[in-house]
């Protein structure tokens, strides 16, 4: 004896059942989130199956997490077994995303009332840099790309030194551009280099000698937005010393720093100065 065939409901039906708008429906399947079981090819009216609600009301669930439609569209075409890493891995992102907007606001109120006794924990100094070789690698990046581009483009840049049998020595990150959530730098990094090698002109230059402001931060420091009080602090001192910032700002990582303790200074905010 043959099963009966599954029940289909209307996009009306559907819509009120799942707890979403029929324009809603449209949306995911022009999205590719969540179509219809069939659509009649004369009318072009969709019908969903009652099996169907489940995902409905996950998706549901998930936007009211404010998930984007591109990542809830990973999670409902993922094996069900899969779906809750998924979010779990999603909810994680989002309470750090909110943990970096609170320091960013604990940044923020001392500021706008007038309080200035945090630049008083950073010593601002000056220093000559000579001329360096360096190779380099440079890319428009938002903030939410940046820690991961950096990391591999140091590593990528590290490697090829090594290929070239070039000594390395502290790494640095230029700011070409401001970086946020809406601008992208551009951002450059660099590894300096000493030996004899054939260096392509393209991801290769000479950085000018210079003189230079600037504090050093721990590791823990170096995270945003902690960091942006190190750069105003460096700002700061610039202009109550009657100096002239000439260049784009930049973080010179000292050589261990991957393999520091939080605590432990491995990072240098540094403006170049006339």
């Amino acid at each position: 004896m043959r099963e009966a065939a599954e029940r289909t409901l209307t996009i009306g039906t559907f819509a009120r059942r799942a707890r979403l708008s029929p324009k809603a429906l449209r949306l995911y399947d022009r999205l590719g989130v969540l179509g219809p079981a069939a659509v009649d090819e004369h009318n072009g009216y969709r019908r969903y199956r009652e099996s169907q609600l489940e995902v409905a009301r996950l998706i549901v669930s998930l936007r009211r997490l404010d998930m984007p439609l591109a990542r809830v569209a990973s999670v409902v075409s993922a094996p069900p077994e899969a779906r809750a890493p998924l979010i779990e891995a999603y909810w994680a992102e989002v309470e750090g995303r909110i943990a970096g907007q609170r320091q960013l606001l604990a940044h923020m109120l001392p500021r706008l009332s007038g309080q200035e006794g945090t630049y008083a924990m950073y010593d601002v100094q000056e220093r000559d840099v000579p001329a360096q070789t360096v190779l380099t690698e440079r890319k428009h990046v938002l903030v939410g790309d940046l820690s991961n581009w950096i990391s591999d483009a140091l590593g990528r840049l590290s490697g090829n030194a090594e290929q070239l049998g070039l000594k390395t020595g502290d790494s640095f990150v230029i700011y070409h551009g401001e970086v946020t959530e809406d601008s992208d730098g551009p951002v450059e990094c660099c590894v300096p280099v000493t030996g004899e090698a054939e260096l392509d002109e393209q991801a290769s230059r000479i950085e000018p000698a210079h003189r230079e402001a600037y504090t050093r931060i721990t590791v823990a420091q170096v995270e945003f937005p902690q960091i942006l009080s190190a750069y105003e602090a460096v700002e700061r001192w610039v202009q109550q010393n009657g100096k002239e910032m000439i260049g784009p700002p930049r973080e010179v990582y000292l050589s261990d720093f991957a393999h520091l303790a939080p605590d432990d200074e491995g990072c240098d905010i540094a403006f170049p100065i006339t």
